[in-house]
């Protein structure tokens, strides 16, 4: 495993958003959502595509707050442009499964 220093993981905007729209991504090579993610008034509200089909359904994702890297620069996903990634853990099965806080936390917190 390679190390990094302090100041690298420092430049790393890791905040906490709610998910206020999120739909099926009809273009997408590998099954995906395009998710509208509210990062409170600091970074605003980003789009991402999220490949998490396989644990969750559109409609149980908007509300839920989730954790995103804010400062990556956009990145082309077929007509898509992604403004955020959103985090998550591969399962035993290779499912990807959310990370998020465990409590409430103000939209846009950084991760320290």
């Amino acid at each position: 495993m390679e190390t990094i220093e302090w100041s690298d993981f420092e430049r790393v905007e890791i905040r906490v958003g709610r998910v206020v729209s999120a739909e099926p991504f009809g273009k997408a090579r590998i099954p995906a959502y395009v998710l509208h993610v509210d990062f409170g008034q600091a970074v605003g509200t980003r789009k991402s595509s999220a490949r998490i089909t396989a644990k969750y359904r559109p409609e149980e994702l908007v509300g839920r707050l989730v954790v995103g890297v804010v400062n990556f620069p956009p990145k082309q996903i077929g007509p898509l442009k992604s403004e955020c990634l959103i985090t998550g853990f591969e399962d035993e099965n290779g499912e990807v499964v959310l990370c998020v806080p465990d409590g409430t936390v103000p939209l846009g917190a950084r991760l320290l």
